[in-house]
């Protein structure tokens, strides 16, 4: 990683606090193999069949959370079995619940491995694009291990073809590796926040280890040993690990780059750096101490620091403990209990296999139009520019949502970059953005503008299916061109289209390529001032 990209991410977080000095990471590989970090693949989140093993792509193709790709497409849900956990997070209080949130830790029902099993079903029945089923708490699955083994059990032999996955913090992970391979489950989560135990202690209060609490530095230092220990053996058993860091400013910020060398050098298939969540609302400690979460600048910073070391998760919602449906969305208030008693369930294995083909032949078609935008747009895509681009979604893949509907927009990174297949084009996705809802019971709340023009205010361009006169002049006053030509297209040959006339415009001299700092962002210049903003 260049020197450049370390002071672009200090830069940034010195505009909040002191930081302290980072080392380059190593130009090494991604971290595909299962059996190390080394592989020279490039296997992240975005990869496809031509970047890995037969045997991974197998296990990854269909996961909405191992493949950006697959995540337009393809469902999960969690089963909320395990309420225990053996460890505090300052970031955490699983006792608050509101239908409307999303963070993890939170559910509106716990379950017994009986009562989940049947919502799997149930699901799988009504979504047969589901095909991922986590235990992810309410606590932790490995501090529960009866419950979740149980449920594990019975759908190996109810559900068949659906992938089992499990999260967990790590504290009591060697000692059910066994049981994780006894179960199919090729995939785990890891939540690993340091490989520093002073800072970790800053992070967790106290950890329940050998039949004590335990806290402080020593607290931190089980837990990382358990952690590395975890890792490793998970890999040398080729199970494929996610790791899960949460990012928090002014304690392991940049720290995280030091987690992603380390995680990789111990096998991990994906790195997923995420947000703090801290509104004081939640009632944890760092939202009742003030502990701000970082701006979206900033997690792209960082997340584009670790670049050269484990590969990264971009497209992670941070999902409740109970999630149903794909990722961006929540379907579990159709799945309550009260309501699957009420379900003709009939699990229907040739219905959901052909489903799948058909969902398989849509992605096809999402890669020829790719490919054919890469072909069209090489000759007018300037070499020297490089944008972020905003998209409005609900979905499959396509710009196939109205600007007003928009509780997220999802960003692609697009124009020419440097990689070992040489200079290339590309449309590539760096995240997500949420927003406040503008259209409210068919009303555009004009107050909302400002919130989700600063947004995305990093970005030339907003993709959508429609857009109202007046946040289009809004988008247009903050210097984002809101665009609707590419209705109902796919999002990379949209991307890629717009790309290619935005740079014959700049050739032409129609319109002027300026960078979009981010500065301006942070400041919160735009204020829905027109004029200001202009």
């Amino acid at each position: 990683m260049s020197a450049s990209a370390y002071i672009a991410v200090g830069d940034l977080l010195r505009s909040r606090h002191a930081v302290s000095a980072v080392q380059p990471l190593p130009d090494s590989g991604g971290g595909c193999s299962t059996q190390g970090g080394e592989g020279k693949a490039s296997c992240g989140s975005s990869g496809g069949p031509q970047d890995m093993p037969a045997e991974i792509w197998e296990k990854v193709k269909n996961h909405p959370c191992y493949s950006e790709e697959a995540h337009h497409h393809y469902a999960r849900m969690h089963v909320a079995v395990a309420p225990a956990c053996n460890i505090q997070c300052n970031y955490c209080n699983r006792k608050y619940d509101c239908s409307n949130e999303s963070r993890p830790g939170v559910v509106s029902q716990k379950l017994t491995p009986e009562q989940a099993v049947k919502k799997v079903l149930a699901v799988a029945s009504e979504i047969p694009q589901m095909t991922v089923l986590g235990i992810a708490g309410p606590g932790d699955s490995l501090a529960n291990p009866k419950k979740t083994f149980e449920t594990f059990r019975r759908l190996q032999q109810e559900a068949p073809d659906i992938k089992l996955c499990m999260s967990t913090n790590g504290l009591a992970l060697p000692q059910y590796v066994d049981e994780i391979c006894q179960y199919n489950i090729d995939h785990v989560t890891i939540t690993i926040n340091m490989v520093d135990p002073e800072i970790g202690a800053r992070i967790y209060p106290w950890i329940f280890w050998d039949h004590r609490r335990v806290t402080g530095v020593e607290a931190a230092r089980i837990l990382h040993e358990q952690q590395m220990l975890g890792l490793e053996m998970l890999t040398a058993r080729g199970v494929l690990t996610k790791i899960n860091s949460v990012l928090i400013p002014g304690i392991n910020d940049e720290h995280l780059i030091e987690v992603n060398r380390e995680v990789k050098k111990r096998g991990a298939f994906l790195h997923n750096i995420m947000p703090l969540i801290s509104e004081a609302e939640h009632g944890t400690h760092f939202g009742l101490t003030g502990q701000r979460g970082p701006t979206a600048q900033e997690l792209k910073a960082v997340q584009d620091a670790c670049s050269g070391g484990a590969n990264l998760m971009r497209h992670c919602r941070q999902c409740r403990a109970d999630a149903v449906g794909l990722l961006g969305e929540d379907r579990s208030d159709e799945f309550t209990l009260d309501k699957i008693e009420q379900m003709e369930v009939v699990y229907d294995l040739d219905r959901r296999r052909s489903y799948q083909e058909q969902v398989e032949a849509e992605r096809q078609a999402q890669h020829a139009a790719k490919q054919d935008a890469l072909t069209q747009a090489g000759a007018d895509a300037a070499r020297d520019i490089r944008v972020l681009v905003a998209v409005a979604t609900e979905g499959q893949g396509r710009v196939n949502q109205h600007f007003g509907h928009a509780t997220e927009f999802q960003i692609y990174e697009v124009g020419w970059s440097d990689g070992e297949a040489g200079r290339t084009l590309g449309a590539t996705f760096v995240g997500h953005r949420r927003v406040d809802l503008y259209c409210q019971g068919g009303w555009g709340e004009d107050e909302q503008l400002p919130s989700i023009v600063n947004a995305i205010n990093d970005c030339h361009a907003v993709l959508v299916s429609k857009i109202g006169a007046c946040p289009r002049d809004e988008l247009q006053a903050a210097g984002i061109e809101p665009v609707d030509a590419y209705a109902h297209e796919f999002i990379e040959k949209a991307a890629l289209q717009w790309f290619a006339d935005y740079c014959a415009r700049v050739a032409a001299g129609t319109c002027v390529h300026a960078p979009r700092g981010d500065a301006r962002i942070r400041q919160g210049a735009y204020t829905g001032n027109a004029e200001a903003a202009a």
